[in-house]
């Protein structure tokens, strides 16, 4: 019988830079010139437009290049080397770093699935990387475990996004994280009131379990995109002969959409941290409950349980082992002192659970 060939694993840095990229565009004088070419005749092409007098400047879309990759891109765009050593990793905050007349941007991306479509808890909220280094003439983009769906088409239908730039697609690819960071919250929104809701439902049993795993996401989602906010101020305050005013007020809005972003969540975590103490202490009160029910009913059953023990010790000298009716009348007896602890327990309270 023939085995079955196992997948081949393909060593990433094997391979070409055109295997990696998500595309390849030349924007002259605003406009859209060329779309998905070869990565060598592109830079060339682009020089030969720049020495023509056009303003031209490539728009270069990698996933996850290894250091080899950027060590021919670094080298082929005259990016700074410091630059290229951070593209590489993967496990960056959100930052704004200039070396010369170069930028380095990291913000990263959020990704939301329901808790009723995921097997572990930890992958209700996903967090990924998007690097940007923006020169003069050139801008790369870098995706480190996320997709970025809608972006093709928003970039597509921006017409002057292209005229202020690099510095135009950076704003775009920032405003696009930041306004899904929004329709997460959204999501988060819903669920933190359904959650509100379910504990504060009287005699409704609650899973403390599902507040501690949304809490947990959401104290991931804050980690990645909290550092952003001062991150874009000083892009904003900073680098104001890279980027327009135009282009500043731009960011100014991306800015102030983080911050409604951040703010939500910081309100989503102190209002889950005040549903877990709600939930442990109701939690606390429904055993306590469960308890005074649970030992009512054990003191019910302990009378006749009393009783009938005494009773049943077969000494000889006995009196009551010889009454005609005295079964008939222990069994009354039982019942009736039975029946008056239910009465009483009830009155209290103590048989409610």
């Amino acid at each position: 019988m023939a085995r079955k060939s196992q997948p081949r694993v393909v060593d990433r840095s094997t391979l070409p830079v055109e295997e990696i990229t998500d595309h390849l565009r030349v924007y002259v004088d605003g406009v859209l010139q060329q779309d998905a070419q070869a990565y060598p005749p592109t830079l060339e092409h682009m020089r030969a437009l720049e020495a023509q007098g056009h303003e031209a400047f490539v728009w270069l879309s990698l996933y996850e290049p290894s250091e080899r990759h950027m060590m021919q891109i670094a080298e082929d765009f005259q990016i700074h080397e410091l630059i290229a050593e951070d593209a590489v990793s993967a496990h960056q905050r959100p930052k704004v770093e200039r070396y010369d007349s170069q930028l380095f941007m990291v913000v990263r991306s959020i990704i939301y699935r329901d808790q009723d479509t995921v097997k572990d808890a930890r992958q209700i909220i996903e967090s990924g990387e998007v690097q940007m280094l923006v020169g003069p003439n050139f801008i790369i983009t870098i995706r480190h475990r996320t997709r970025l769906p809608g972006l093709e088409s928003r970039l597509d239908d921006a017409e002057e996004l292209a005229t202020y730039g690099p510095m135009g697609i950076a704003w775009a690819m920032s405003d696009h994280l930041v306004d899904h960071y929004l329709r997460v919250v959204e999501v988060l929104s819903t669920e933190v009131d359904e959650l509100e809701e379910e504990v504060f439902t009287p005699n409704n049993r609650i899973d403390i379990q599902t507040i501690y795993n949304l809490k947990r996401e959401i104290l991931e989602m804050r980690h990645a995109i909290d550092p952003l906010a001062p991150a874009l101020r000083q892009l904003i305050a900073s680098n104001e002969d890279m980027i327009g005013k135009q282009l500043r007020s731009y960011f100014r809005d991306v800015l102030d959409h983080e911050m409604q972003a951040k703010d939500l969540v910081a309100s989503f975590d102190e209002r889950l941290s005040a549903l877990i103490d709600a939930g442990v202490a109701i939690i606390s009160l429904q055993q306590n409950s469960d308890m005074r029910a649970i030992s009512a009913y054990v003191g019910m059953a302990a009378v006749p349980t009393l009783i009938a023990g005494v009773y049943g010790m077969n000494f000889d000298n006995m009196p009551e082992l010889h009454t005609e009716h005295g079964y008939f009348v222990v069994l009354a007896v039982m019942i009736l002192v039975v029946l008056g602890l239910w009465i009483t327990f009830k009155k209290m309270g103590w048989l409610e659970k």
